[in-house]
């Protein structure tokens, strides 16, 4: 990454789904900030012109060229073929692959210092795997392609900042998952990574139960008192953490204990996005938390119904390029 102004990677996802269109609209949106950094697009150049014409817009698409100013009313596209013919609202396996290359693109231009980071549109988990590729979503495929042995996710949005000890897994294999090892992981990289990534470098950090009323002391069931307990009194021993928990999950969105907090740490998946979405579904972003690199996405899926439709709100997009600015300034920040 070179000069004042940073570079920033936009992946436009499924090419069946909402991505193109999204992106798309950071040009012809009246709400679409100026962002203060070049943003270049990744997918191919022939789906962007024809989404741009089926959705009535008047778009110039410009091969990315790093050595070329930014031209305002232009959108920088750093090519990358399609696998297969895409309509929209269609899902088709082939273009897995396309969809991979994408990411992995994204990802090698900011690990070798090209982009300063990297913000992703939507995938569809499930028309990867159809096309026989394991694929549980960004946050593990960039955790693997990066070598990160821990990854955390967190959304934030509607004044909230919600990480998770575990991501996409069947409610049943949430308790074995939520051991120790991985509370203590997790907590950690959430309370540097608020420092270098949010600002925050003593963070106060609500940290929620796995059981109802948090296991009511134990009859309810025994990981908090086995499990998590045991985690937050080392770390606050240790290393002076302020972590407030574990707290039942059902009061800890209320706003006298949101107060209390900085950020907050749900044990799985829906106890804690459920009511971050609510509060912010649509402008809210997903952040990777531990990667070598930095990388926001939207915090909604390919929403197949509206691609292609003009009613796709972009907002979200918005927000993540914004926050990935952010962050990349901060690091520049502490790397001087």
């Amino acid at each position: 990454m070179s000069g004042l102004s940073p570079t920033i990677a936009v992946t436009t996802g499924d090419p069946a789904g909402i991505g193109p269109d999204i992106c798309l609209r950071l040009l012809d949106d009246a709400r679409a900030p100026h962002f203060g950094a070049r943003i270049v697009v990744l997918a191919d150049r022939s789906l962007l012109a024809e989404r741009s014409a089926a959705l009535n817009l008047t778009v110039s698409l410009r091969d990315w060229n790093p050595s070329l100013p930014a031209q305002p009313g232009t959108l920088d596209v750093l090519h990358l073929p399609l696998s297969a013919a895409a309509r929209p609202g269609c899902l088709d396996p082939a273009n897995a692959p396309y969809v991979l290359a994408l990411l992995d693109r994204a990802l090698a231009g900011c690990l070798s210092g090209e982009f300063a980071a990297m913000v992703t549109a939507p995938v569809h988990k499930g028309v990867i795997n159809d096309a026989g590729i394991p694929f549980s979503g960004h946050t593990e495929y960039l955790a693997e392609r990066t070598g990160t042995r821990r990854v955390v996710m967190m959304l934030a949005g509607g004044g909230l900042r919600v990480a998770l000890v575990t991501t996409h897994l069947p409610l049943k294999d949430v308790p074995a998952a939520v051991t120790r090892t991985a509370v203590d992981q997790t907590l950690r990289i959430l309370h540097r990574e608020m420092g270098q990534k949010y600002g925050i470098p003593r963070p106060r950090i609500l940290v929620a139960g796995l059981n109802p009323h948090a296991g009511e002391g134990g009859y309810l069931g025994r990981e908090e008192i086995e499990v998590i307990t045991p985690v937050l009194d080392h770390l606050r021993s240790e290393l002076g953490m302020t972590l407030l928990g574990p707290l039942p999950a059902d009061t800890m969105f209320s706003p006298p204990v949101l107060a209390r907090g900085d950020c907050v740490l749900a044990m799985y998946h829906d106890q804690g996005l459920t009511a971050l979405k609510y509060a912010s579904f649509g402008h809210g972003i997903n952040v990777t938390l531990g990667l070598p690199i930095i990388r926001t996405s939207v915090d909604h899926g390919t929403a197949l119904e509206l691609a292609g439709s003009g009613q796709a709100d972009p907002g979200s997009l918005f927000v993540a390029i914004e926050q990935a600015i952010a962050m990349a300034g901060r690091g520049r920040s502490l790397q001087g």
